[in-house]
């Protein structure tokens, strides 16, 4: 039995709902993880890992991470993590994939 990919998504908003910033911040994230990608695949070093993809959920920046992440480099999935704990940033799992949530790129 497959199960499905999960996904933790940071979201631009607080926990206590404030926007957080600065606006670029989910490029910012995406683009540190850029370089954490599936075995073999090609790296463009000007395109995003497709385990951290920024993207936006009714008009806030995300970030979408692909819990392979996690056995990829654990230490990439702590400093995303850290980062989310830290600015204290509203987080949320799902095994809905990117595009099945309605959040364009």
């Amino acid at each position: 039995m497959t199960h499905p990919v999960q996904h933790l998504i940071i979201h631009g908003k607080t926990l206590d709902g404030q926007r957080f910033r600065p606006s670029d911040w989910a490029e910012r994230l995406a683009g540190v993880l850029s370089q954490f990608r599936p075995a073999g695949s090609l790296h463009n070093p000007l395109s995003y890992s497709p385990y951290a993809m920024p993207r936006r959920m009714d008009g806030v920046p995300c970030v979408v991470i692909d819990h392979r992440l996690r056995q990829l480099e654990p230490l990439a999935w702590k400093f995303a993590c850290d980062f989310a704990d830290s600015n204290h940033l509203l987080t949320t799992d799902t095994s809905a994939p990117p595009e099945a949530l309605d959040i364009p790129a």
